[in-house]
């Protein structure tokens, strides 16, 4: 008899356990000849030393089952148990992880797929396109991916608070609390792919960091994915210090929508500044997204194609008043 204590890491425990320990309870009745008790994350056996090296090769099929797809029922462990071929596992080829329902995600459009590619072969990566092309979701999904495979360290989430000036003091709360309206959609994504508990665990240890851009000046940041979102909303000295922290084994995705500007009419855009400089920097890859790209409801698109077809008849009225005024112009100086 011996007496073995297996730790947990990188999942979630109730999503490992089940609801009301139901896949404990289960592995407990697929070896009967072992005393088995968890506390947390820490799994202690005791029994025949064959039976647990067994059960702990079996446990660690799980534990990696579970980290790549968020989720696992009765009939996954019992096709590991048996040595089986886990249904579904494999099929689904291209996906970047996996939802918290165990849904697959995956790029759905050729833009999207050069999102994935510039990725993986390049440091610096921006996202440029319209709202619901995927932009932000997939680079989520790619820094996720990226944490689960022990490639980085941390995740670090940045967006400018331009509603309120980038001085956030007259909110209440904390720092964490101050920014969260701004990072909501991020958040959104988040929840998608990184169960609730794990997730909460994740942001008070700060493998995720909440980084207001205001305050990144003077950090290094090394082992990371840093995603700066509605970078269209940064001045350029505010995106050229951002992309300036880059440290070791980081790699740093910007997205933004150049049609969603909400800065003064007098201040330039930083991301659209960036576009002309960085253009043909090797390391540096620029995707631009359309509105084929869009993969939110329908609506979107058409909404997208409505404001794009009122702007330009907006241009050419002014461009008419003003082709206008200067023949009137010349009329009166005659």
């Amino acid at each position: 008899m011996i007496e073995k204590h297996i730790v947990l890491e990188d999942i979630d425990l109730v999503t490992f356990y089940g609801v009301n320990n139901v896949h404990l309870q289960m592995l407990k009745a697929l070896y009967p000849k072992l005393r088995i008790v968890a506390r947390g994350n820490i799994i202690k056996v005791l029994g025949d030393e064959e039976e647990m090296c067994s059960f702990e090769e079996n446990i660690e099929k799980m534990q990696a089952h579970c980290a790549k797809y968020n989720s696992i029922d009765e009939e996954t462990i019992l096709a590991i148990i048996k040595g089986e071929r886990v249904s579904g596992e494999g099929s689904e080829g291209g996906a970047i992880c996996y939802s918290v329902m165990g849904k697959a995600i995956v790029p759905r459009s050729e833009n999207q797929r050069r999102l994935v590619d510039g990725f993986l072969e390049n440091d610096m990566l921006f996202a440029i396109g319209p709202a619901g092309s995927g932009k932000t979701y997939i680079s989520i999904a790619l820094a996720v991916r990226a944490l689960k495979n022990k490639e980085i360290r941390r995740i670090i989430l940045c967006r400018p608070a331009v509603e309120a000036g980038e001085k956030l003091g007259f909110l209440p709360g904390d720092m964490k609390e101050k920014i969260d309206p701004y990072l909501q959609p991020l958040y959104d994504a988040l929840q998608d792919m990184i169960p609730a508990q794990k997730l909460q665990e994740y942001m008070e240890q700060n493998v995720i960091q909440i980084a207001p851009l205001a305050f990144m000046r003077g950090r290094t940041l090394n082992d990371a994915v840093v995603i700066l979102d509605e970078a269209q909303n940064t001045t350029a000295p505010q995106i050229k210090m951002f992309l300036t922290r880059m440290g070791q084994n980081t790699k740093m995705i910007i997205t933004g929508d150049m049609t969603q500007i909400d800065l003064p009419r007098s201040v330039k855009s930083g991301l659209v500044e960036a576009s002309f400089v960085l253009k043909g920097i090797k390391g540096i890859s620029f995707v631009e997204m359309n509105e084929k790209d869009i993969v939110r409801h329908r609506l979107v698109t058409r909404v997208v194609n409505a404001y794009d077809a009122y702007e330009k008849r907006m241009k050419m009225e002014r461009e008419e008043k003003g082709r206008t005024y200067l023949e009137q112009k010349g009329k009166w100086t005659e």
